[in-house]
């Protein structure tokens, strides 16, 4: 039974003084809030290791598998005891807990297909992208390229081809010739190819209709465009359907592709139809698992810069000064 005072009741009763004035009504008790709920595995396992406590964060999901076994709350949980490690700069401990998530979680694969449910490919992924960066931070970036390259072979078939090709890039793509962008659609026309933009700064803005970031990061792009338009300065904004429309209502092909423009219209209006080839195949080769990815292309179409994830003006100006450069002039 609720306590008296949360239950209690204000009826407004009236009371007339004795100069005929009614005294007005007594306010109504604030409504209670409801408790938030408990946080899950993966939020206390995050919160110990962001005080800086790995053995903690281990405790605590030792315990929940003492309890409750191995589930893909736990494999999630476990998978951020590598990326603790990794960001603590302990490579060997993150080596080890990366290759622990991995064998789980592929003793999990023997039961289920990888995208039965969303944990297990974000804690088999996370194990996978320690594993490749604790090589490269060890210096071995070719044997980090060669795991994640076979990695990407044997789960390309699966939602985590992404984020695998993303660590590929960040490892590889700098310096290299960019992937073409060339597709059989886009949101009006025919968007052009990079190798028709040869000889122009390109500037590859890969975002998602859902993606706060990208509207972020989008007036900023505008306004660099219209500084350096002189130059040549080509935005190219690739995107995708992801099967959903707003609040995440699946929708056909058609449906999305129309809120896709939707969206395009009001967030940015400065880039043309044109100018948005979509194809999950261009988001796959460019491993974009992080909306926005803004990839930076110099005049002789290579990659100056890949970055996954959110610039500010201030980040974005000094790369995209560096590929408007003439060719041939210092870089």
């Amino acid at each position: 039974m609720r306590s008296l005072g949360l239950a209690l009741i204000v009826f407004g009763l009236t009371v007339t003084s004795l100069a005929g004035q009614t005294a007005a009504p007594a306010p109504a008790p604030p409504a209670a809030q409801a408790p938030a709920p408990p946080p899950n595995l993966i939020q206390q396992v995050r919160a110990v290791i962001g005080k800086g406590d790995l053995p903690g964060a281990e405790a605590v999901a030792a315990a929940y598998r003492k309890e409750k076994g191995i589930t893909p709350e736990y494999l999630e949980a476990f998978s951020w005891l590598g990326r603790g490690a990794l960001a603590a700069k302990s490579f060997d401990k993150a080596e080890q807990y990366a290759l622990d998530a991995y064998d789980l979680c592929t003793d999990a694969l023997k039961t289920r297909k990888m995208d039965d449910e969303p944990r297990l490919p974000i804690a088999i992924g996370a194990a996978i992208e320690v594993r490749g960066q604790v090589l490269a931070a060890k210096g071995n970036r070719s044997e980090a390229v060669y795991f994640l390259r076979k990695e990407a072979d044997l789960y390309k078939d699966t939602s985590i081809i992404q984020r695998i090709n993303k660590n590929i890039n960040l490892l590889s793509l700098e310096g290299a010739p960019a992937f073409e962008v060339a597709s059989s659609e886009s949101l009006a026309g025919t968007a052009p190819t990079l190798a028709s933009l040869k000889g122009k700064p390109v500037v590859l803005f890969l975002w998602a209709h859902w993606c706060p970031d990208c509207k972020a990061v989008g007036p900023f792009l505008e306004e660099l465009q219209k500084t350096y338009a002189s130059t040549g300065l080509t935005i190219l904004a690739p995107t995708q359907r992801y099967g959903y429309v707003a609040s995440r209502k699946p929708a056909p092909a058609a449906e999305e592709t129309a809120y896709i423009k939707a969206i395009r219209q009001q967030h940015y209006p400065w880039l043309s139809d044109t100018m948005v080839p979509v194809s999950g195949e261009i988001f796959t080769r460019y491993g974009v698992s992080t909306t926005p990815t803004l990839v930076f292309i110099n005049r002789d179409g290579t990659v100056r810069l890949y970055h996954p994830g959110q610039m500010t003006k201030e980040e974005l100006e000094p790369v995209i000064k560096a590929i408007v450069a003439p060719m041939g002039s210092a870089r």
